[in-house]
């Protein structure tokens, strides 16, 4: 069953199609409320009521984008709208959650690395997980989807919603601004 019948069939409340259609994108939705929230416990709630948002909305979507795109900008949304609720952010233990597959997570392990450069290594993480925490919203989201989501600056700007040009701007300001957030976390550390 192609995408559009999926989503034919889920207009008419056929929850089978539903389920197949959850299966088969809640990989990419997971991995992009990740991306925002650092925090995978919550990005399983996003998540879930990203597809409950789809499942009641789905009369809306118009085939005018790629259902990719479509899920991208509601995960997007849903996961930045849960960060403004919060009165204040969590740090995060880790930034292994971030970058998500555990085949790479796995390889990493098999090859445990001498305890000075784990240290190192945390302390990498640490200063980039802190320098990205304190980004805009809009730049965090840029850069995420191009950094981690590898999506191309055409369609993140249609997840956006912005022009390709304010894309370019937003992932440039981000770089910037990690770079001094790291330099100057490692000059207060």
């Amino acid at each position: 069953m192609n995408d559009n019948e999926l989503l034919e069939k889920i207009a008419q409340k056929d929850e089978q199609a539903f389920r197949i259609f959850v299966e088969k994108y809640h990989p990419l939705v997971l991995n992009v409320c990740n991306n925002i929230l650092n925090n995978y416990d919550d990005s399983m709630d996003i998540s879930q009521e990203v597809f409950i948002k789809i499942y009641e909305t789905i009369d809306k979507f118009r085939g005018e984008s790629k259902i990719s795109t479509w899920l991208y900008r509601i995960a997007v949304n849903k996961s930045l709208n849960y960060l403004r609720s919060k009165k204040h952010q969590k740090w995060f233990s880790s930034l292994d959650v971030i970058f998500g597959d555990e085949s790479k997570k796995q390889d990493i392990a098999d090859n445990t690395p001498i305890i000075g450069d784990q240290i190192e290594t945390d302390e990498n993480k640490k200063a980039l997980q802190h320098a990205i925490n304190r980004l805009p919203d809009k730049q965090k989201t840029a850069i995420t989807l191009n950094s981690f989501e590898e999506l191309p600056y055409k369609e993140i700007a249609e997840i956006m919603m912005i022009s390709v040009t304010e894309v370019g701007v937003l992932i440039n300001r981000a770089k910037q601004n990690l770079n001094k957030y790291i330099v100057n976390y490692y000059e207060k550390n």
